[in-house]
């Protein structure tokens, strides 16, 4: 019946906008609840494709229903991940277009979006200055979304111009709510200081200390905050045992501890499994 349903949503959704909101509230919000509590990876790799089809075809006849916008970016940004996690890195790539273009379009009209890319800083920092504690949630998956992007464009001049652009708006979410997704902006913002040496503009020490703040707020159980933290941080650092320790700190923690984020614990211990494999190498 469920199947049934979908199918009945995606014929008649183009003409159905009240619907579609409906769909939004009554399936499409419990059915993200449920994908963020399943532990196997490879099921989500091959089930979400269709989810997010319906999200297409919903968001077609509703371009800017905010709340819509705010599922499909979401959904589109944790499909990525999973592919990432189960080795389909080429698919992620393309699955990430869709994760910056929905992201995007919680700020700013669709049509915008090439402009936004060259606005010069200063006037994307008074934009976002006109942003409250309301659009937290919108301002974070926007530069979620973009970031997510920017991270499968292999290293392209043109996509990490755009990351000082994206450490405006995670900034401004610090400003306005650092607690919100378990200290996400902290998280995009310890990678992004310290993903460089020192001498081509890392900053180790500001990177270190907000990888800790992320900790603190999700009381170490957000397990990707661990994973990245030895990706970046310790790793930069070349400090050996702080990657050893962050690594099976992940791998020790049971995921039923909390279940309403299993899945990306799930991925971070597959991530975390596979660097430890690495250690040897990488040290």
């Amino acid at each position: 019946m469920r199947y049934l349903c979908l199918v009945v949503l995606l014929i008649f959704s183009s003409g159905l906008s009240g619907c579609a909101r409906m769909a939004v509230d009554s399936l499409m919000r419990p059915t993200m609840v449920n994908l963020q509590r399943q532990t196997d990876i490879d099921l989500v790799c091959e089930g979400t494709p269709a989810f997010l089809l319906m999200i297409d075809s919903m968001i077609v006849s509703n371009p800017n229903d905010k709340k819509l916008l705010l599922t499909a970016t979401q959904a589109y940004t944790g499909y990525v991940a999973a592919l990432d996690a189960c080795g389909n890195p080429e698919r992620a790539s393309t699955v990430s277009i869709k994760a910056r273009l929905y992201g995007m379009s919680l700020l700013w009209d669709c049509g915008d979006l090439h402009k936004v890319c060259t606005l010069p800083l200063s006037d994307l920092e008074q934009t976002l200055a006109g942003l409250d504690r309301d659009d937290v949630g919108l301002l974070f998956w926007a530069g979620n979304g973009w970031a997510t992007w920017i991270r499968h464009q292999k290293g392209s001049p043109e996509s990490l111009a755009q990351l000082v652009r994206v450490e405006q708006i995670m900034l401004r979410v610090l400003e306005l709510d650092e607690t919100y997704n378990y200290g996400g902006a902290h998280l995009f913002l310890g990678v992004y200081y310290g993903s460089k040496p020192p001498l081509l503009g890392g900053k180790p020490e500001i990177s270190r200390r907000h990888f800790e703040q992320a900790l603190a707020l999700s009381n170490r159980q957000f397990l990707p905050a661990l994973v990245l933290y030895a990706q970046t941080y310790a790793q930069m650092a070349f400090d050996r045992e702080l990657f050893v320790d962050l690594l099976q700190e992940v791998l020790d923690f049971p995921l039923e501890r909390q279940p309403d984020i299993a899945f990306a614990n799930q991925v971070a211990k597959r991530n975390a499994s596979m660097l430890l494999e690495q250690t040897d190498q990488l040290f």
